[in-house]
């Protein structure tokens, strides 16, 4: 009896162990020094030295940066991916999936380039280039998912009497959720790449080792900063993928 029971679970651990080996990979790439030996041998005698502070530091900042747009993103995205999805409303979803995709066809340096004059250097036009590029995945996954439900099931919340809001709290929420998490999981990982352009801007974080690296032509910190990112992206896509399969 004990050894059915020990294959779901010997199943999750593996689950944990393999989303908890970016993020474990990761904190060993910001200890000092262990980077050091792997890259200096491509600065072409130029070094390391960052001076923009510790490592982890700039990971924090880069961080910071992807899940406090991932909640503008989520406060914005999904209330509108419900609003576009009630009976009747063909052509305002047609609308807005149209409009929140210029988020990604229009370049995100342009977008980035047109808020400076109106926003200043800094946080806020970085923010705003985040929210436009993230907020299409949420959207048009959030969208995919509500109309993915099956119209029998929203027939029989109706007969058992739920109002509209139960009906949408009860069943079209849970069971689009797995379409939604995959979109959040996209949009997170697009945020983490366009997070580092906002160095440019003095946002800070990983990218300031890319713009520094590029401007001495010093390829070694150039690559430090592209490998912190991609391991900060595996990390986070990792564990929102842990969270999508809890649910």
């Amino acid at each position: 009896m004990s050894a059915p029971s020990s294959k779901p679970r010997s199943r999750q651990w593996s689950r944990w162990l393999g989303a908890l080996f970016w993020p474990a990979l990761l904190s060993i790439a910001l200890i000092p020094g262990v980077l050091r030996p792997l890259l200096l041998p491509l600065t072409n005698g130029a070094g390391l030295e960052t001076g923009t502070g510790p490592l982890w530091q700039l990971a924090l900042v880069h961080l910071g940066l992807v899940l406090g747009a991932e909640v503008v993103v989520l406060l914005l995205g999904v209330p509108l991916a419900i609003i576009v999805t009630r009976p009747g409303r063909a052509a305002l979803m047609q609308l807005t999936e149209t409009l929140t995709g210029l988020g990604q066809t229009v370049p995100t340096l342009a977008i980035l380039a047109l808020a400076v004059p109106t926003l200043g250097l800094g946080l806020k036009p970085t923010l705003l280039g985040l929210v436009l590029y993230g907020l299409v995945p949420v959207v048009s996954n959030g969208v995919a998912g509500l109309l993915s439900v099956d119209p029998a099931l929203k027939d029989a919340a109706r007969g058992m009497g739920m109002t509209s809001s139960q009906q949408l709290r009860r069943v079209e929420l849970p069971l689009s959720l797995p379409v939604l998490l995959a979109g959040i999981r996209t949009s997170t990982v697009y945020n983490v790449g366009t997070a580092t352009i906002g160095a440019a801007l003095g946002a800070g974080g990983l990218g300031l080792l890319i713009i520094n690296g590029l401007s001495q032509q010093n390829t070694g910190l150039v690559l430090m900063g592209a490998v912190l990112s991609a391991l900060l992206a595996l990390s986070l896509d990792a564990l929102l993928g842990l969270l999508a399969d809890r649910g």
